[in-house]
């Protein structure tokens, strides 16, 4: 006879065979056929005599639910599950370019493309003017018109999430990807 398991997941917390102390259950078999409203007791006995775990479902239900099945096997294709899901999700990247105020025209050619590849690799891109004296920090316009003309640049590759804004002694704003 194979050795009776109590298991306890991380975060999801199921209750396992002796751990459920339930006076009655609705137990589903094996083959998801329902076997009715019975003791915890009687049900433990007929997971047991299928060589099976019982497996509480759903504890908030009246009464809770109860499930014969091989909770090793259930384990094993939910791990297998959430792994493919991570395996298929994107991360998205978030990626900086940086500028200052009296930025040459060539440098921001350049900037503008370094952008625009990030872009369209996907990432969102955050545009940072840095106001690197406080006398700089007075023509603030200047810094806006600056990150007009670079989101302007970029326009054909990605939107502003939000309008750009003051941080300190940058001018920020955050670009995502066109779909």
């Amino acid at each position: 006879m194979k050795e009776r398991r109590c298991f306890k997941i991380g975060t999801k917390e199921q209750l396992i065979n002796e751990e459920i102390r339930e006076k009655e259950v609705r137990v589903i078999g094996s083959d998801g056929s329902q076997l009715g409203i019975m003791s915890s007791e009687d049900a433990l006995k007929k997971a047991i005599e299928a060589d099976l775990d019982l497996v509480m479902i759903s504890p908030t239900a009246t009464p809770p639910v109860c499930r014969i099945m091989d909770y090793g096997k259930y384990r094993f294709e939910q791990t297998k599950r959430e792994k493919e899901a991570r395996k298929n999700q994107k991360v998205v990247d978030i990626k900086e370019v940086k500028m200052s105020l009296n930025i040459d025209t060539n440098d921001f050619n350049i900037k503008v493309k370094n952008a625009v590849k990030f872009l369209q690799n996907g990432d969102k891109v955050k545009v940072t003017v840095r106001f690197r004296r406080m006398r700089e920090l007075t023509h603030a316009n200047l810094g806006e018109e600056l990150m007009k003309r670079f989101c302007d640049a970029v326009s054909e590759y990605g939107t502003a999430d939000k309008p750009s804004k003051l941080e300190g002694r940058n001018y920020a704003v955050v670009l995502s990807p066109k779909k």
